[in-house]
């Protein structure tokens, strides 16, 4: 692995993502733009597009799209026990555990991890990053909630919140097209790839606008060990889980690089909602993304080859 294959790596798929989220970040900070907006129309709005877009043409096999959903699930729980076990070796008092726990568990899927599987390699490999994604973003929404309230919301609630998160429709939506052969119309579909040609970027200008309110914390020995889990622990555990799942070629591509994505954004919410440590939440989110390129550029140069 040269210096050369590392800098054209970084350069080609890495550099553009990194330069327009930079962007969002300045006008973040110079314009003072609504984020919490802009992440609503991106939640409820482009990224169902996006899923269903990318899921109606792809026609995954069944099987494909099982088994990336496991990987997905396998790691994120994995992450969790590796957490647990290091912030209780660590004597971490429960309101810091827990946000360490998330920020090591729900990785940054799609605003980071689409972009960059797209520009590494290609649309196969997208598509089924989106089902990683897809799952990661139901997990998050459900056991994500689960873990941060700390038992101020029962089970039944956070199982129900899942029925709230549009890109379920979308996939299921796909999955009937998919079933009995349906085609879009010309005009549905250019309406649809018009939609979903806009999500990756405003994905992108997010990630850059929601860096700008991250803040530092105190609790070093967390945040160390949660951006370990997350960036060192993730790519380890996706060539572990996709080598025992039978996952190859560009799927196996997708899933690691997905297992590998620095902390979710969305983990700042829910630290927010349920009055953890947001501190350590935003500092997790800031670090393991600005890190991110030191492991990312190697595994995308080891998983090219």
């Amino acid at each position: 692995m040269s210096f050369s294959e590392l800098f054209t790596t970084f350069a080609n798929n890495l550099l553009p993502i990194m330069a327009v989220s930079a962007a969002g970040f300045l006008l973040g900070k110079t314009l003072h733009i609504d984020s919490r907006s802009i992440g609503r129309v991106l939640f409820y709005f482009l990224s169902p597009v996006l899923v269903f877009n990318l899921l109606v043409h792809s026609k995954l096999p069944g099987e494909e799209i099982a088994k990336t959903g496991a990987l997905a699930l396998a790691v994120m729980f994995s992450s969790g026990l590796l957490t647990l076990a290091g912030g209780l070796l660590l004597k971490l008092e429960r309101p810091v555990l827990v946000s360490a726990l998330i920020t090591a568990m729900f990785a940054n899927n799609g605003n980071y991890g689409l972009p960059l599987i797209a520009f590494a390699f290609g649309q196969d490999a997208l598509s089924h990053s989106t089902v990683y994604f897809v799952f990661s973003s139901l997990t998050t929404n459900t056991l994500g909630v689960l873990i941060s309230s700390l038992g101020h919301l029962d089970f039944k609630q956070a199982v129900l919140g899942m029925f709230r998160v549009p890109t379920i429709y979308a996939v299921l939506l796909a999955g009937l097209f998919n079933h009995f052969g349906v085609i879009l119309p010309t005009p549905v579909d250019r309406t649809v790839s018009l939609v979903a040609g806009a999500t990756i970027p405003m994905m992108i200008l997010l990630l850059g606008l929601e860096l700008q309110r991250a803040r530092w914390t105190k609790h070093l020995s967390a945040l160390g060990l949660s951006a370990s889990v997350r960036l060192l622990g993730g790519p380890l555990l996706g060539l572990l889980f996709t080598s025992l799942f039978g996952i190859s070629g560009v799927a196996r591509q997708a899933g690691i690089v997905e297992a590998s994505m620095s902390a979710a954004v969305a983990n700042t919410n829910l630290a927010a909602e349920y009055k953890l440590d947001t501190s350590l939440v935003a500092a997790s989110v800031l670090i393991s993304t600005l890190l991110s390129p030191l492991t990312l550029t190697p595994l995308l140069v080891l998983l090219g080859k």
